[in-house]
C-alpha cells in the first residue's frame, strides 16, 4: 500500500489566528447565539447580577467606615448617624454576605451557558475533524492533536469563567473605587491608585508576553513527549519484538528532559513576575495609607476614613494580585484556543458540490474513465486508468506494490479527488453526489480490520445500528463467526480490546465482514482482505467473502491470485497503468505478467498455522 506523500504536516495545517482578539471573536457566538433567546437572557441576567455584586462590594467599606466613626464618636462628613454602631456593623455584615450571594447567584445563572458553549464547541471540533481528508489524518500526530483539542477546550472554559467574572468585575471595581477616591478624598488619591494600577498592569503584561514564549516552548515539549509515549504504547508489540524497551524509555526521557528545561525557565520567570508585582502593589498601598494617616493627624479625615481607605486598597489589591495569575492563564488560554480554532479553520479537502443530490444505485455499474491521480504532483500514481464493472460483476485488481491498486479503492470511496478523468456509478459522477450517500453505498473490507475497544456486538452493529441484535446475529452467522462468539464467556458482550487485539487476525476479519454484511451495500471493495492471514484462515474467510459478494458489484484488490481466479475480469496494474486485462484463463494464455505471477505463486510453499483466539480462550502459541 503506497504511503501518502505530502509536503504539509499536521502542525502546518493547525495554524492559530493572527491575534487574541480574533480568537475572542470566535468565542462570542457561543455566548450570544442566534435563535437561542434563553442563552441571551441568562447572559444578561448574569451581567446584571455581576453589577449588583460589585455595587454592594464597593459600598461595604463605606459601611465599615461609618461604623468605626460611630464607635469613635466622630461624624465626619457623614453627618448624624441614624443606625448606631451596632446597626451599621450588622449592615456591614449583610453587605459582605450580599456581595458573595449575588456573585454566586451570577455563577449559578451562567454555568448552564458556559457548559452549553463547551459542549457545542467540543461537538463542532469533533465533527470537523471527521470532515477533514484522509490526507490530513495520515499526516497528523494523534497525541499532539488530542492535546491541542484538550487544551483548547480548557482554554475556552477558563476564558468564560475568568474573563467574564474576574477581569470585567475587576475593571468595574477599580473604576468605581477610583471615582470614590476622587470625589471623597481628592484627585491625588485617585492619581496614586491609577498610577499603581497602570504600573502593575504594564509590568504584568510585559513580563507575561516574555513568559508566553517560554510557556509555548514548554507546551511544545509536552506535546512531543506525549506523542512519543502514545506512539510507543500503540506499538507495544513491536517494541517487545525488538527488545526496545530501554530505547523507547531513553527516547521518552530525552523528550522529558527538554520539557524539564522549559518548565524550570517557566517557574523561574514566574518568581520574577511575582516579586515585581508585589513591589508595585505594596508601594501604592503604602503611599495611599501614608497620605490618609497624615490627613487624620491634620484633622481633615476621621479614623473611619483611614480605615475605609485601607479597606478599599486591600479590596483592589487582592484581585490585582489575582490579576497576574488570571492574565497569564488568559494569555495562555488564548494561545491554546488559537491552535484549536486554527484546527477548526482548516478547510476540508473533499467537499460536496453545491446542492449535490444523493447517489442512486439501481444497478451498481462502476466506470473509471481515463482516471489520473497523484498524491504529490511530482509522483503520478494513476495514468489514465479505464475499466468498467458491470452490475453484479467481480473485478479484480492485481499488480506489484505501488502500482495503484489500493489507490483505486480510495478514489472510489472519494477519500481523494482525481486529477483528471471521471469515476461514475450508474452514470453519476461521484464528485457530483453527496459523500454520505456515496459512502452508504460502498462497503469496504480492508486488509487490516480495526475494531473499536468495545463489545463484539457493538463492532458488528456499527455497520447498521438500526438492525438490532437479531440483525447482528444474522450477519455474524453469514460471516461464520457466530459459533465462535457464542463460545466466549460473555458472548456478544465480550470486549475485543483496543483495535481488536484480543481477537486473532481471522476473527477480526470475520467481524469486519459481518458489519459490512449488516451495512448491506450494493457495491463492495475488498482491499487485500485476506493477504495478512495464513493460508487455511484465508480459505475459510474467502468462502465468507464469496458469499457476501453474491448479487453485488465487487472490486477485489488482491495479492494472492488464487483468491481472484474466478473473477469476471482481472486487471493487471503496472506503474499506474492497466498492463493486461481479461479472465484468469485469458491472462494465463497470454503468457504475460499475470501468467508469470501465477506461476511464481503456485510454486511457493505455504505453511498452514492455525491461530488461537484471544477472548476467554487459549492464547496463540508461538
Amino acid at each position: 500500500m503506497r504511503r501518502v506523500t505530502t509536503s504539509a504536516t499536521s502542525e502546518d495545517m493547525v495554524k492559530a489566528p493572527a491575534n487574541g482578539w480574533q480568537t475572542m471573536k470566535r468565542v462570542a457566538p457561543y455566548l450570544w447565539p442566534e435563535g437561542e433567546a434563553w442563552v441571551k437572557r441568562r447572559v444578561i441576567l448574569a451581567l446584571l447580577l455581576l453589577l449588583i455584586s460589585k455595587i454592594v462590594s464597593v459600598y461595604t467599606p463605606w459601611l465599615y467606615k461609618v461604623a468605626v466613626d460611630a464607635l469613635t464618636g466622630e461624624t465626619g462628613k457623614d453627618g448624624v448617624l441614624l443606625f448606631g454602631a451596632v446597626g451599621l456593623t450588622v449592615a456591614y455584615g449583610f453587605a459582605r454576605m450580599g456581595s458573595v450571594f449575588f456573585g454566586e447567584l451570577r455563577d449559578w445563572v451562567f454555568v448552564r451557558v458556559g457548559q452549553r458553549a463547551l459542549r457545542k464547541l467540543a461537538y463542532e471540533t469533533f465533527t470537523h475533524i471527521h470532515r477533514l481528508s484522509l490526507r490530513y489524518h495520515i499526516t497528523r500526530k494523534t497525541g499532539g492533536l488530542s492535546r491541542i483539542i484538550e487544551r483548547g477546550v480548557k482554554g475556552v472554559d477558563f476564558l468564560l469563567r475568568f474573563m467574564l467574572f474576574s477581569i470585567i468585575p475587576l475593571i468595574l471595581e477599580l473604576t468605581m473605587v477610583s471615582v470614590i477616591f476622587a470625589l471623597y478624598y481628592g484627585l491625588t488619591y485617585m492619581a496614586v491608585v491609577l498610577v499603581t494600577i497602570a504600573a502593575y498592569v504594564t509590568y504584568t503584561f510585559k513580563i507575561t508576553e516574555w513568559r508566553v514564549k517560554i510557556r509555548k516552548a514548554m507546551n511544545d515539549q509536552d506535546t512531543d513527549a506525549n506523542q512519543k509515549a502514545i506512539d510507543s504504547l500503540l506499538n507495544y508489540e513491536t517494541v517487545k519484538y525488538f527488545s526496545a524497551e530501554a530505547r523507547e524509555a531513553a527516547r521518552y526521557d530525552r523528550a522529558m528532559g527538554l520539557y524539564e528545561q522549559a518548565a524550570v525557565k517557566t517557574g523561574q520567570s514566574l518568581s520574577m513576575l511575582n516579586v515585581g508585582q508585589n513591589v508595585i502593589i505594596t508601594t501604592g498601598l503604602i503611599a495611599v495609607m501614608v497620605m490618609s494617616a497624615m490627613g487624620v493627624q491634620q484633622g481633615r479625615f476621621t479614623v473611619g476614613d483611614f480605615v475605609m481607605v485601607n479597606a478599599y486598597m486591600m479590596q483592589i489589591t487582592l484581585p490585582l494580585g489575582f490579576l497576574g495569575t488570571v492574565y497569564r492563564e488568559i494569555r495562555q488560554a488564548l494561545v491554546d484556543m488559537g491552535e484549536m480554532f486554527g484546527l477548526l479553520s482548516q478547510p476540508a479537502e473533499i467537499v460536496d458540490a453545491p446542492n449535490a443530490p444523493d447517489l442512486k444505485v439501481p444497478a451498481g455499474e462502476i466506470a473509471f474513465d481515463n482516471v489520473h491521480f497523484a498524491y504529490d504532483a511530482n509522483r503520478p500514481i494513476l495514468k489514465g486508468v479505464s475499466f468498467t464493472v458491470k452490475p453484479g460483476q467481480k473485478v479484480a485488481l492485481v499488480g506489484s506494490s505501488g502500482s495503484g491498486k489500493s489507490t483505486i479503492g480510495r478514489l472510489l470511496f472519494r477519500f481523494y479527488d482525481i486529477s483528471a478523468g471521471s469515476i461514475r456509478i450508474d452514470g453519476q459522477d461521484i464528485r457530483q453526489v453527496t459523500q454520505t450517500s456515496l459512502h452508504r453505498s460502498i462497503g469496504v473490507v480492508p486488509q487490516d480490520t480495526v475494531l473499536f475497544n468495545d463489545t463484539v456486538e457493538y463492532n458488528i452493529a456499527y455497520g447498521n445500528p438500526d438492525e438490532g441484535q437479531e440483525g447482528v446475529i444474522r450477519a455474524a452467522k453469514a460471516a461464520r463467526i457466530h459459533d465462535f462468539v457464542t463460545s466466549l464467556p460473555d458472548g456478544y458482550a465480550a470486549k475485543v480490546g483496543e483495535r481488536g487485539l484480543k481477537l486473532s487476525g481471522g476473527e477480526k476479519q470475520r467481524v469486519g465482514i459481518a458489519r459490512t454484511l449488516l451495512k448491506n451495500p450494493p457495491i463492495l471493495v475488498l482491499d487485500e482482505a485476506t493477504s495478512a492471514l495464513d493460508t487455511q484462515t484465508e480459505r475459510d474467510i474467502q468462502e465468507s467473502l464469496n458469499a457476501m459478494g453474491q448479487g453485488r458489484s465487487v472490486i477485489t484488490i488482491a495479492h494472492r491470485l488464487s483468491t481472484i481466479a474466478d473473477s469476471d475480469l482481472i486487471l493487471v496494474l503496472e506503474a499506474g497503468e492497466v498492463a493486461e486485462r481479461g479472465t484468469h484463463d485469458e491472462l494465463l494464455a497470454l503468457g504475460g505478467r499475470y501468467a508469470a505471477m501465477w506461476e511464481r505463486q503456485s510454486a511457493e510453499e505455504v505453511e498452514v498455522a492455525p491461530e488461537a483466539d484471544g477472548l476467554g480462550r487459549a492464547p496463540a502459541k508461538g
